[in-house]
C-alpha cells in the first residue's frame, strides 16, 4: 500500500482532493464563461482552492459570500462523489475570504468595544463554523475570550473578558 492508502482501501491525498474541485471550479467557469486562475494549496491537512482573476469579468458576482458558501458546498459535493470521502476544502474567490476576515475582524472589534464599555458579554450574529474559527482566533489575538453557543444556523460566537 502506498502512503494515500489505509486498510480500508485506497485514500485520496489532500492534492487528489484539490485537484478535483480545481477541475469542478475550472469546468464551472468555463460553464460562465468566466476567466479565473485557481491555485491549490493543503494546510493543516485542508485543502484551500483559491480563484483570482487578473482580467476585467464578473468574477466578483461569484465573490458574494453567500456565493462563495454555496460554490464551497457544491464543489465539497462533488469531491465527496468523486472520493466517497468528506471534504473539508475551503474556498475563496476574488479574495472573498480576506474581505470576509476584515468584516469579522470590524464585528469583534464592536464586540471588545462593548466589553470595554462595561458589558459583560458581547453576542455576535450567526456564522460557518469556518468564520466562528476565524472569530476565536481574533478574538484570542485581542485578549479575550470567545465560546460557541447555539444549535445549527443560530449558532453564534459569544465574546467575554474570561
Amino acid at each position: 500500500m502506498d502512503e494515500d492508502s489505509s486498510e480500508n482501501g485506497d485514500r485520496t491525498s489532500d492534492q487528489d482532493e484539490g485537484d478535483i474541485a480545481a477541475d469542478y471550479i475550472e469546468e464551472l467557469l468555463d460553464i460562465l464563461d468566466l476567466d479565473g486562475d485557481i491555485d491549490i494549496e493543503t494546510r493543516g491537512g485542508r485543502s484551500y482552492i483559491s480563484v483570482d482573476s487578473a482580467g476585467e469579468n464578473d468574477l466578483h458576482l461569484l465573490s458574494k459570500p453567500d456565493t462563495v458558501t454555496a460554490l464551497q458546498e457544491l464543489t465539497r459535493i462533488a469531491v465527496q462523489t468523486r472520493t466517497g470521502e468528506f471534504s473539508r476544502l475551503i474556498l475563496d474567490v476574488g479574495g472573498s475570504r480576506a474581505t470576509r476576515e476584515q468584516e469579522l475582524t470590524a464585528l469583534v472589534d464592536r464586540a471588545v468595544a462593548k466589553l470595554e464599555e462595561g458589558a459583560t458579554a458581547a453576542s455576535l450574529p450567526p456564522m460557518s463554523s469556518y468564520e466562528r474559527k476565524l472569530v476565536h482566533d481574533i478574538v484570542a489575538a485581542r485578549g479575550f475570550v470567545s465560546e460557541s453557543e447555539g444549535e445549527g444556523r443560530d449558532r453564534h460566537t459569544v465574546v467575554t473578558r474570561g
